[in-house]
């Protein structure tokens, strides 16, 4: 029998009457890499958010690492669990090094944490240089040491590719892989780069306009000779 990491039930999130996921089931098996696909709009981002605690849900119910998400345990759940969500938040008058430890102090970690983070992301020759004048890839890369930090059991990345040029898409197509087997964790990754996803993913779920529209291995989606990039435009087509 799995394990899943993620279960929701019924997930619904409204903006205004309109909503903006409805009746979403995830359930993410436990040590794999998760993608989650969508049109831009379709509700990934969300739906990532709710399962960190960051909004609350205007219908159905959610259970992380095996506990039920509120406000009350949402600390607690995200002690455990590692994030970046959207664009990566850093000092930049700070070095790479200090914006992790005020993270560490946030989550009660030591320095031992921060040198195995940045050099799990390839940022320790660098971690005494301030953010500002880090590249793109380099800002990208930190994020990710973020949420690596404390060795986390589920960790939830949307769009880390974002502005990446090939070389730095690579970087962290690479990293992405290693983090099950490296940190016994279970991975989450959004991305609107298909082919990123079809490379590295074992499970996909699939959101249009709010409602999943398939979740399930990925080798059960990819049907003969088709790409991933195909079978996800014709399942969006018109939807």
């Amino acid at each position: 029998m799995k394990k899943y990491v993620i279960e929701t039930y019924d997930l619904c999130k409204k903006s205004g009457r309109k909503y903006r996921i409805k009746d979403v089931n995830l359930a993410v098996p436990k040590g794999c890499i998760y993608g989650f696909l969508g049109p831009n709009g379709a509700g990934k981002t969300t739906t990532m958010k709710l399962l960190l605690g960051l909004i609350q849900p205007d219908g159905g119910s959610m259970e992380v690492l095996g506990k039920k998400m509120s406000p009350k345990n949402r600390f607690e759940i995200n002690t455990k669990t590692g994030s970046l969500i959207e664009s990566p938040g850093f000092y930049g008058h700070l070095t790479g090094q200090e914006n992790l430890e005020i993270i560490a102090r946030y989550k009660k970690l030591g320095a031992c944490d921060i040198k195995e983070a940045l050099k799990t992301v390839g940022l320790y020759e660098r971690k005494d240089d301030k953010v500002k004048n880090y590249s793109l890839g380099m800002k990208q890369r930190l994020g990710i040491a973020m949420a690596l930090m404390g060795r986390p059991e589920l960790i939830i990345l949307d769009e880390p590719t974002n502005g990446l040029d090939p070389a730095g898409i690579n970087e962290i197509r690479n990293l992405v892989k290693s983090i099950p087997e490296r940190y016994d964790s279970t991975v989450i990754i959004s991305s609107h780069l298909l082919s990123e996803v079809e490379q590295i993913a074992d499970y996909v779920g699939i959101i249009n306009k709010g409602h999943m529209i398939y979740q399930g291995l990925l080798s059960e989606l990819e049907i003969g000779d088709a790409s991933l990039e195909e079978v996800f435009l014709e399942m969006t087509k018109g939807a």
